[in-house]
Parts: C-alpha cells; sequence; structure tokens
C-alpha cells in the first residue's frame, strides 16, 4: 500500500496539509482468501469434519518460517545494496529503512497471511477428498494407453536403475519443500514494488486452488498404491516410509473422521509439485530473470521425472500441473493488477 501524497499552496502562500490516498490493490487479494475459506468452511460442515491445522502445527509453523526467512533475505538485500556505495552497518541500515517502509513491511506480513490461509484451506479440502471414490484404474489405464502398453515408472526404473535412484529423486523430490518457502517470500523483498511481489504470491495461491479442484476433478492416490508391484524392487527411501505413513493418516481418517489430528495428505491428480515449480519458472520469466529460467527449466524437468520414478503420480497429473500453474499465474496478474485500472 503505498501513499500518494500531494502538497499544494494557496494563494496567500499557507501550505495545504497533505492528503493521502491509500491504493487498495491488495483487496482482490484478500477476496480471494476469503472466498476460499468460505468454500473450505462449507465443505466442513458437509463431511461434518471439523476445520483443522494440518498435525496441529503446521500453519503457526509455516508463518514463523515465512517471517524468519522475511528477515533473513531482507538483511541480505540491505547488505548488497550498501556495498554499492561502500558497506558499513550505517549503510546497511539506512538502505534498510529507506526500502522497507512501515507500509511495505505491512503489506509483506498480511500477505504471508494471506497466503498461508489459502494453503491450510486448500490442506483441509484435500483430506477431505479421501472420502470420494478414488479413480486410480483410469489413470493406471491412461499411462499405458499413452506408452503402448507399458509403465512409465518401469521404463524410467529400467534406464535409470533401482538403487542409487531413488536416492537421488528422492532428494529432488524433497528439495521442493525448501523451494517453496523461499521462492515466494524472495518474491516480496527482490521485486521492485511489493505489488510486484503480490503477483508471485497470489499466482501461488491459485496454485493451491486450482490443484484442490483437479483433486476433487479425478480423485486419485497415486500409483505407488494402485500398482505397488512396479515399485517394490526400488532401493527403500525416506520416500518409501511417507508413503506408508500417508497411507496410514488415510485410513484413520477414514476409519474415525472425528478422530483429533486425522488427516488425510493424498492427492495424485493434479502433481502440484510440477505445478508449483512451473509457477516459479513462468514467475522468473515475468521478472526479466531469464538465465535462472532457463536453469530452472532443468529442475522442472528432474522433478517431473522424479514424481513418476517414485510412484507419486502419472504423466497426465504432471500434464495437468503444468496447466494449473500457467493458468494460476494468468489470474495472479489479473487479481493485482484487474483489466482497466491503473498499475500505478
Amino acid at each position: 500500500m503505498t501513499p500518494i501524497v500531494s502538497q499544494a499552496g494557496s494563494a496567500t502562500g499557507t501550505t495545504v496539509r497533505p492528503r493521502v490516498q491509500a491504493s487498495r490493490w491488495w483487496v482482490p487479494t484478500w477476496a480471494v482468501v476469503v472466498v476460499f475459506g468460505a468454500v473450505a468452511l462449507w465443505r466442513s460442515r458437509q463431511v461434518d469434519v471439523p476445520f483443522r491445522d494440518p498435525d496441529g502445527r503446521v500453519f503457526m509453523s509455516r508463518i514463523a518460517l515465512s517471517l524468519g526467512i522475511l528477515v533473513v533475505l531482507i538483511v541480505l538485500d540491505g547488505v548488497v545494496r550498501a556495498r554499492r556505495g561502500g558497506w558499513s552497518l550505517r549503510r546497511t541500515r539506512e538502505a534498510i529503512s529507506t526500502r522497507w517502509t512501515r507500509d511495505r513491511v505491512l503489506l509483506a506480513v498480511t500477505g504471508l497471511l494471506a497466503y498461508h490461509l489459502v494453503y491450510t484451506s486448500y490442506r483441509n479440502l484435500k483430506s477431505w477428498n479421501a472420502f470420494r471414490t478414488q479413480h486410480d484404474d483410469a489413470l493406471v489405464d491412461s499411462d499405458r494407453w499413452l506408452f503402448f502398453g507399458h509403465s512409465p515408472a518401469v521404463l524410467l526404473h529400467d534406464l535409470f536403475g533401482r538403487d542409487v535412484a531413488p536416492h537421488v529423486f528422492r532428494a529432488i523430490y524433497e528439495s521442493f519443500s525448501v523451494m517453496v518457502p523461499i521462492s515466494f517470500v524472495a518474491a516480496l523483498v527482490l521485486a521492485p514494488r511489493i505489488r510486484e511481489g503480490y503477483v508471485f504470491l497470489t499466482s501461488a495461491m491459485w496454485v493451491w486452488i486450482l490443484g484442490v479442484a483437479s483433486y476433487y476433478l479425478i480423485p486419485a492416490i497415486g500409483p505407488f498404491d494402485a500398482v505397488p508391484q512396479e515399485f517394490a524392487g526400488l532401493d527403500r527411501t525416506s520416500v518409501t516410509a511417507t508413503q506408508a505413513t500417508y497411507m496410514a493418516e488415510r485410513s484413520e481418517l477414514l476409519l474415525d473422521p472425528g478422530t483429533a489430528g486425522s488427516f488425510a495428505s493424498i492427492g495424485a491428480f493434479a502433481s502440484l509439485h510440477t505445478g508449483f515449480t512451473f509457477l516459479v519458472l513462468l514467475m522468473l520469466r515475468y521478472y526479466g530473470l531469464r538465465r535462472a529460467a532457463n536453469l530452472m527449466v532443468l529442475y522442472l524437468v528432474a522433478v517431473m521425472v522424479s514424481t513418476i520414478y517414485l510412484g507419486w503420480h502419472y504423466v497426465l497429473d504432471d500434464v495437468a500441473g503444468l496447466a494449473i500453474a500457467w493458468a494460476a499465474v494468468r489470474l495472479g496478474r489479473l487479481t493485482v493488477h484487474p483489466p482497466g485500472r491503473s498499475a500505478a
């Protein structure tokens, strides 16, 4: 929220008190949060399961993590800016205080709050999708049809092997949890204007919203559960344990939905690992960071391969993830920069 201050002298030479016009460009973003939260609460009443914080700590821990990353990146950004004229602690403080006005800090913190409210609603809606009939058989058949009767996962196992490769792809897959919080916080810090940082943040919200809609469109668990024999020969990793844990949690939710803490974290169609990674790539291009975007292409391909190799997703899941990211970026830009309104 950047106020526009105007000051003019009267005919007698007196000064008119400054007038502040607060821009409300962030209102549509919060409208998205409120509407999506209302949908989540409506679904909660429909399935008769309370709205929950996953594991009872995800919301607050993610807020704390985001704020910590925000502070670190603000300091690093201040150090870099101060070095342009000869680094000193005083110049660093001045660079930070000049750039990080009260309004920018408020917008950054409330933006992070909005994002995590959307993410928590997404996690609850994703959990309650477990009550619906799953359609893994159709997705298994689609994989076979696309690869002329072969399993794409087995083809990848044959290509990369079953001993070392599972650990490599496990590291790639799990790096997603590090990349996500750094990416959207970095956009808030490094974008020239906080409003442009909101384009990334709001697009990320749309990824979760469209993603959970895709879960409801085609409910599915994943190849590791539908065709477990295809993954039995892989060297065991932490992914193997995570998949077993998720299935146990899902069974607990279905057995007794009223149990405190029961939560399902499985959803195959679409792959939001692919979706969010592609979102980051698209936003790098949006900010004009072409070289970083080119490197991100390699990471995106590695993530997509890992989702299939490890049995988390079907091929169509990854394709749908790409489509979701494309749509999310456009919705994010329209939300922050509505047509017909000034972006100044």
